[in-house]
């Protein structure tokens, strides 16, 4: 499976961002989709995941959404009222694990897309 992360840029405070990324292969709707995100300096940290339906790690409740499209092969992060502490690397990350919020869950990493929210 090759993952394909898009989406980041250059947003205000207060703005937001829809992050996509795509899968390839037959096998995306058994797959558990997650999205992580890391600053320099500080590990990677779980912000949301989706299999039947949608978990979502502390940072992310209230603010973001993720949602699937298996027609697509497609995960989607739909990012509001972004707050400059949002600002990081963004990865979205596949596997079939029954738990979802360690990096070791997932079996397959998209490059990361870069997300920056000013102040």
């Amino acid at each position: 499976v090759q993952l394909q992360a898009s989406g980041g840029g250059l947003v205000q405070a207060g703005g937001s961002l829809r992050l996509s990324c795509s899968a390839s292969g037959s096998t995306f709707s058994t797959l558990v989709m997650g999205w992580f995100r890391q600053v320099p300096g500080k590990e990677r940290e779980f912000v949301a995941a989706i299999r039947d339906s949608p978990f979502y790690g502390d940072a992310a409740k209230g603010r973001f959404t993720i949602a699937r499209d298996n027609a697509k092969n497609t995960v989607y992060l739909q990012m509001n009222k972004l707050k400059p502490e949002d600002t990081a690397v963004y990865y979205c990350a596949a596997g079939w694990s029954n738990t979802v919020v360690r990096e070791s869950d997932y079996n397959f990493w998209g490059r990361g897309t870069l997300v920056t929210v000013s102040s």
